[in-house]
């Protein structure tokens, strides 16, 4: 399990989210499984942002109940639940793994908890299942 997952507020986060264009690149597949590391950048800003689907239970669970619980409470809203896991800001999504259209919801959902339209979000995928650490 992920013992280190912390919330974290979306005011917390750097300006640049919410004013400018981000991309969003991704550093593995989005068929590597249930962890899908990645980077938000701007003009000369980045920040590592990676995708987490928090329902993947084997061998053993990725998140605890409560943060299982948090994510599809937000999801359900409309919403994303945010975490920080290594330092890392880290997208907790419900589900075992990602699709293309559910990374594209997932970064839809983060532009609009920092304020920002989506349509200033744009997503590079990776199609493999390749890990690239």
């Amino acid at each position: 399990m992920t013992p280190d997952l912390a919330d974290v507020d979306p005011f917390d986060l750097p300006e640049w989210l919410g004013v400018g264009d981000v991309t969003w690149s991704a550093e593995s597949g989005v068929r590597s499984g249930h962890d899908v590391r990645g980077v938000l950048t701007t003009g000369g800003a980045e920040l590592p942002c990676d995708l987490l689907a928090v329902d993947d239970a084997w061998p053993e669970p990725v998140a605890d109940a409560g943060t299982r619980v948090r994510a599809h409470q937000a999801w359900h809203r409309g919403q994303v639940h945010l975490v920080s896991h290594g330092g890392r800001l880290t997208l907790a999504v419900p589900g075992s793994g990602f699709s293309a259209d559910l990374v594209l919801d997932a970064l839809s959902r983060l532009a609009k908890a920092v304020g920002a339209s989506p349509d200033h979000y744009t997503a590079l995928l990776r199609i493999g299942t390749e890990r690239r650490r």
